[in-house]
């Protein structure tokens, strides 16, 4: 049951905020802001907030009571822990395989999830620095997505 609450979370931060499947598996504890519904991240070196929707705070919020229920004085500082890391503070994040093989379950890797997250998201926006603030990416990132979902709009490439 643990596994499935993990793994709900874990896809649940890829598919609705495009979260890196990598960046979720090295999630802090600390990183979280219940009472303003966040999450603090470092991405590309930069301090990033993520604003939880509904969903996601759902799938947290069961995440952590079965965390605290199972683990109640873990001092393991991640997000996310197993069985064995619960216990040792030292011990690293949750694997990516681990992650991983949630992932296999629905059908698409982790970068494809997260691909078509941003994909989406630059269908209804088309605005490369609304890509770059709500997922923290790179702007050329951001460009090379609203390009891709609207090909209409691309200039002519520079020669």
């Amino acid at each position: 049951m643990r596994a499935l609450r993990t793994g709900r979370l874990a896809v649940g931060l890829v598919a609705v905020h495009a979260i890196k499947v990598t960046d979720v598996a090295r999630l802090p504890l600390i990183a979280l802001d219940l009472a303003h519904t966040t999450l603090r991240l470092q991405l590309r070196g930069q301090p990033h907030t993520v604003h939880l929707d509904t969903l996601t705070r759902h799938l947290l919020d069961d995440y952590l009571q079965a965390r605290h229920q199972q683990w109640p004085a873990s001092p393991n500082p991640h997000l996310l822990v197993t069985t064995h890391s619960a216990h040792h503070p030292a011990l690293p994040p949750v694997s990516y395989c681990a992650l991983r093989r949630v992932f296999d379950q629905t059908g698409i890797t982790p970068r494809q999830m997260w691909s078509d997250r941003v994909l989406d998201e630059a269908r209804h926006s088309a605005d490369p620095v609304h890509l770059v603030h709500l997922f923290g990416i790179h702007p050329g990132t951001a460009v090379r997505y609203v390009h891709a979902a609207h090909p209409d709009k691309a200039l002519p490439a520079i020669r």
